[in-house]
């Protein structure tokens, strides 16, 4: 998602008055297995012709009627929005209301326990967000989505929520000089007539609807290679041809390599790279990914190719293991962020990694000056208020890099593979996370991520120490400032450095607990400098003095 989120803090000051439950009406007793949109689209209107079939599992013999979010056609939207015109079953027409943003549709009787039933939603209407409708930065006419976090309902009937995950296809009429790009595999491109073209993608494995995608309009196209089997793709403006082609040529092969070789196979069926007016950074939707039209300049820069890796990584977390509520959003962009250092480590260095951490700590700490209420896992609904801050990305990422340190490389990567096989194509809950982590540790991990992960607070040291000669050691004071007085449990390294010898050495004090503590330390001779967190381990701000 998102990774606009990632460099933007905007939100911040205003996140703390959005506190909610999400209380979106989930509804387990049915279950959307299959979308198939046929779009109708036009140079001559903003309009949207649209006909949805939805194949729903019926899994309770109680259900009487199923809710799908929509927005409405208002006056306060100027006209925007959608308006239905009809609903049916089997060419029989069903009863419906379309009001306040959801379209409720009463079942037919053959809705009974374990029926698959198909229904078809006509509709029309000019969206009033999810589809931007509108120039590119050259002034010619394009259609793209932008989806996340729940902006699908303004475009297409679904279940606008992460916890239900639905195949689909796009089936687009548009004129003819457009090419159309979508989730999945392309079964179809034929002329109709004279001014349209039909285009015609299916995804076969279920994603949330913040991660269908739709681009239309002039493309230059490059099929850049292969990954295991399934087509890379580059998909940009034709007066970007050369700059895009040059731009998106790595790494996504090598991302792809390092995901499925570290945590587990791609579950898509192509990878595209795709320059779009809809997005101001990135956006991971399932297969076909969207980027920020400014950011194709022809210069592969490091801007460019940071957010071509946090969104391939997305495709493994965010979109084939998503999110249950927006209350776990960090298990999309928190692994995320954490997943780009961890190539940018295997690909370009130990020193390269260390610097995207300290960065991201620079960044914890200055976002928690803006909103120091804002703790990685809350309670949060995409209905009511943002559902992520710099937060979620950057201390997410951070309590991923202290888990791997708090349990062995080896076991967090047995981990993570553990946990994205058992909930591949699937939902999970921060809970779910931490259970595979405790499994291969044999940790009880309760507390680490009770205070990292639902605390808003964050770690302060104010450190200080002399030498006793007499008892040859070293005695380090360590204070706890942060302000809020919540006292964090955490081990601390600390490197000593020998000036004679010109060598250093690192000891760990365990359990550091308290406001204050004094530690001694044996050591023969007076150091000539003490440095805290030598290794870049612990989510802190130090003062040492």
């Amino acid at each position: 998602m998102k990774y606009k989120h990632f460099i933007l803090s905007v939100i911040l000051s205003i996140s703390s008055l959005y506190s909610f439950a999400d209380t979106y009406p989930r509804n387990y007793s049915i279950d959307i297995l299959h979308y198939a949109f046929e779009l109708k689209l036009s140079d001559n209107t903003d309009e949207i012709i649209g006909k949805t079939t939805i194949s729903v599992l019926i899994k309770t013999a109680d259900v009487k009627q199923i809710r799908l979010d929509l927005i409405n056609q208002t006056e306060q939207r100027l006209q925007k929005g959608m308006v239905v015109s009809s609903v049916s079953y089997n060419d029989t027409k069903l009863i419906f209301t379309h009001k306040n943003d959801a379209l409720i549709i009463q079942l037919p009787s053959a809705a009974t326990k374990d029926a698959i039933i198909k229904l078809v939603i006509n509709y029309s209407g000019v969206p009033a967000g999810g589809l931007k409708i509108g120039p590119t930065k050259y002034g010619d006419r394009s259609f793209f989505n932008e989806n996340w976090p729940n902006n699908a309902r303004h475009w297409l009937p679904t279940i606008d929520h992460p916890y239900d995950k639905a195949t689909s296809e796009f089936i687009v009429t548009a004129p003819s000089k457009y090419k159309v790009v979508s989730n999945g595999l392309l079964l179809e491109e034929s002329t109709l007539d004279k001014e349209n073209k039909l285009t015609h993608w299916k995804q076969s494995v279920p994603v949330s609807s913040w991660l269908f995608v739709l681009g239309v309009a002039e493309f230059a196209v490059q099929q850049v290679g292969k990954f295991n089997g399934k087509e890379i793709q580059t998909w940009v403006y034709p007066k970007d041809r050369a700059n895009g082609f040059f731009d998106f040529a790595q790494p996504t092969k090598q991302v792809l390599e390092f995901y499925s070789d570290y945590v587990g196979p791609y579950a898509y069926e192509k990878l595209a790279n795709i320059q779009s007016p809809s997005v101001s950074g990135g956006m991971e939707t399932s297969s076909a990914i969207f980027y920020a039209e400014n950011l194709v300049n022809g210069k592969a820069d490091n801007r460019l190719r940071n957010v071509v890796i946090h969104e391939i990584a997305h495709q493994w977390f965010g979109n084939a293991i998503t999110e249950s509520t927006w209350d776990d959003a960090w298990l999309s962009e928190g692994f995320a962020t954490f997943f780009t250092l961890l190539f940018q480590e295997n690909a370009y260095g130990h020193e390269e990694f260390v610097t995207g951490l300290k960065n991201a700590r620079k960044s914890v700490y200055a976002y928690a000056k803006k909103d120091s209420t804002f703790s990685v896992v809350a309670e949060r609904s995409a209905e009511t208020g943002p559902v992520t801050s710099g937060i979620t990305y950057q201390k997410g990422a951070w309590t991923l890099h202290m888990l791997r340190e708090k349990i062995g490389h080896d076991n967090f990567r047995k981990g993570i593979q553990a946990y994205y096989a058992k909930y591949f194509n699937a939902n999970a809950t921060t809970n779910n996370f931490k259970e595979e982590m405790e499994k291969v540790s044999k940790q009880n991990l309760t507390s680490f991520f009770k205070q990292w992960l639902y605390n808003a607070e964050n770690l302060k040291i104010s450190a200080h120490w002399e030498y006793d000669e007499v008892k040859k050691q070293i005695n380090l004071s360590i204070n706890q400032t942060q302000f809020s007085g919540f006292l964090f449990d955490f081990p601390l390294e600390v490197e000593i450095f020998n000036a004679d010898t010109n060598t250093s050495e690192i000891v760990t004090i365990e359990d550091i607990n308290l406001k204050s503590q004094k530690l001694p330390i044996k050591y023969n001779k007076k150091p000539s400098a003490l440095k805290l967190d030598p290794r870049t381990i612990l989510l802190a701000e130090i003062e040492m003095k």
